[in-house]
């Protein structure tokens, strides 16, 4: 029992490092906020810890090995199912052709069943636009690739 309660204070107070502003970098990204609008306030660290829910089927550092999915590092920016070469993407996926850019990537991270139907990704979607930021921009730095 006391283990739990510390463990619980701990997990509080990391929590607590995790503030991304997020409040004031959405009143800076005005009403409706456009995606352009929200990637200019996007934060790639956020993002990072966004990023976790992908983490059990995708890694995005470098020379990690796909797991799940394919290694997403170095991903923005490249052709739709080619990343990469030891992955076995479904044929919906490389149909697609495309690239992974921000609007491509935010409409995949919302919902890729939509964006590829026949995909094998068993992944529902994050519907918060500032989230999808974050994580876009995270990728984004994780391929070089900043703004």
């Amino acid at each position: 029992m006391r283990f739990s309660i510390a463990a619980a204070l701990i997990l509080l107070s990391l929590s607590a490092c995790g503030d991304d502003r997020r409040e004031e970098r959405l009143r800076a990204a005005g009403p409706n906020p456009s995606l352009d609008a929200l990637l200019k306030v996007a934060n790639a660290d956020a993002g990072a810890r966004k990023f976790g829910v992908c983490a059990g089927c995708h890694k995005a550092s470098k020379d990690a090995p796909d797991f799940g999915g394919p290694n997403l590092y170095g991903v923005y920016g490249q052709v739709m199912g080619q990343h990469s070469g030891r992955f076995g993407y479904t044929q919906a996926m490389i149909d697609k052709g495309g690239r992974w850019d921000a609007p491509t990537l935010d409409a995949w991270i919302a919902n890729p069943r939509q964006v590829v139907p026949g995909t094998n990704m068993q992944f529902a979607g994050i519907p918060d636009p500032l989230d999808r930021a974050d994580i876009i921009a995270y990728l984004r730095r994780q391929s070089d690739q900043e703004p």
